[in-house]
């Protein structure tokens, strides 16, 4: 049997809090990187931009930007530069002062010509290339002569030192978080294991409950996001205790009922072999005897099955299972059923309303349950039906299309008001009838009613025309919603 495999809540939250941190810290390294290089940058372009224009002025001053330049002009430029590009030991500088008609006039000729926009007074920076050497190059355009030509002074510089320097500042910023993002993965760790700490409590205080322990669990030191869990335990803790103490009273009522027959069946069986050993037995004493066996074992054999019955109606299982119910002709067949019972009472029992297989008269519901409902309540207006009476079974249509209404009609001794929700409990049986039965029939009736959704109403009964009775009967309506029934499953 394959098992699902539990996810630990501490090691989510741990890896949606750790996750995106580490996601984060490569970014931050790179951005780290593109910040030191910038920082890096700034003081050697500076130093480089100063040059450019000491070479511009130095330039300016020996006029060695006209067409025809001087060789003694063009040594002397030379010698200006090579006193002020002294290169160190990590780094190499390169010089070139070009004509306004893009001759080399000092300088070496190795570094390209830019080719970007107007001259302006500040300088420019680039990165570029030279003799397979990445370098950062300072260039400045000078003024334009009569043509709308301009010189060109560049200065580039490899990239050592800034390389050197761009690495110590990462190394600055990095190397303290190789120690922080650990102390950081700790700290996290501890505070998850703190926070959850209160449900690792909870989970012991419920362990150590007695089975038998359904009060509500305390929710004072409950953290503010687990309040609602431990008050949708507490309510389902509530339902739970309402339904065992049901179950205990109605199983301690059924013990009471069930004893009844099951002790007159045993004082029988008892009187009659007394009777047997002391010889005194005749046929009449032993017919009484063997009747009230009889009699005994079928009052317990009823009470099993409404039991059953009840139960039956209690299953959430067996309620879900619905389909489409003929409700016609579900009660044809039940007042079919009870016809002899009927006649041996001397009772008129029939049915009112449309024939089965109509449509307006089906339901969205359990079968066997409305089929149980529909014998309870038949069987129960037979029971309290004097001989000569009339139970009549009917199933009414709403002709708005909103309920399917099944009602049952006796013309019994008839209920009093202030009885008509008591019948419905358990083992209830009106007061002033000596009418042998269990107290169940009713109860089921009520508890399918429920299942389905439908309304129950017991109301007087119209006097018939000629009627000798004092009290005009009952009349059970039963009211079937059928706005939200579902669709029949093919």
């Amino acid at each position: 049997m394959a098992t699902r495999d539990q996810r630990s809540l501490f090691g989510e939250i741990l890896d949606w809090m750790l996750a995106p941190l580490l996601l984060l810290w490569p970014m931050s390294v790179a951005l780290t990187w593109l910040v030191a290089q910038n920082i890096a940058n700034r003081p050697y372009d500076r130093e480089l931009g100063v040059m450019v224009r000491v070479i511009a002025r130095q330039a300016a001053a020996e006029h060695t930007m006209p067409a025809r330049a001087s060789d003694a002009a063009r040594r002397s430029l030379e010698q200006a530069a090579t006193q002020l590009l002294r290169p160190d030991d990590n780094d190499s500088l390169f010089f070139q002062v070009r004509g306004a008609r893009g001759e080399l006039v000092a300088g070496d000729a190795d570094l390209p010509v830019p080719n970007d926009g107007p001259p302006t007074v500040e300088p420019r920076f680039r990165d570029d290339v030279i003799r397979d050497e990445p370098v950062r190059v300072a260039y400045l355009w000078t003024g334009e002569d009569a043509g709308g030509n301009a010189g060109l002074i560049q200065i580039a510089e490899t990239v050592d030192k800034r390389s050197r320097l761009a690495t110590e500042i990462i190394k600055g910023v990095i190397l303290p978080q190789f120690v922080i993002l650990p102390v950081a993965v700790l700290l996290v760790w501890l505070a998850l294991a703190r926070g959850i700490r209160p449900l690792s409590d909870l989970q012991q205080r419920i362990r150590q409950r007695e089975s038998t322990d359904l009060s509500p669990i305390e929710d004072r030191h409950v953290p503010e996001e687990v309040a609602p869990l431990v008050g949708a335990i507490n309510d389902l803790l509530g339902r739970l205790d309402q339904s065992i103490a049901a179950q205990r009273h109605f199983l301690a009522d059924a013990a009471h009922q069930l004893k009844t027959p099951l002790a007159g069946l045993r004082t029988q069986a008892e009187l009659a072999e007394r009777e047997l050993d002391g010889g005194q037995g005749d046929t009449l004493s032993m017919k009484h005897s063997l009747r009230q066996i009889a009699l005994s074992s079928q009052r317990a054999a009823h009470m099993v099955n409404q039991l059953l019955s009840m139960a039956r109606a209690e299953d959430k299982e067996q309620a879900l299972r619905k389909q489409d119910v003929d409700l016609a002709a579900t009660v044809v067949e039940t007042v079919r059923d009870f016809v002899p019972k009927a006649m041996e009472k001397h009772i008129d029992l029939g049915y009112e309303g449309p024939e089965p297989g109509v449509e307006g008269a089906r339901l969205w519901g359990q079968p066997v349950l409305v089929r149980e409902m529909v014998r309870n309540l038949v069987d129960n207006a037979l029971q309290y039906t004097p001989a000569g009476g009339t139970v009549t079974a009917r199933v009414m249509p709403d002709p708005f299309g909103q309920v399917l209404v099944l009602q049952v009609e006796d013309t019994g001794p008839g209920i009093a008001p202030a009885e008509r929700e008591m019948i419905f409990q358990p083992f209830y049986r009106a007061l002033g009838t000596d009418v042998d039965g269990s107290g169940l029939g009713l109860a089921i009736v009520q508890e399918i009613a429920n299942v389905h959704g439908a309304e129950i109403a017991v109301t007087d009964a119209e006097l018939r025309p000629g009627s000798t009775q004092g009290t005009p009967g009952a009349v059970f309506t039963v009211r079937f919603p059928l706005g939200s029934e579902e669709p029949p499953q093919s």
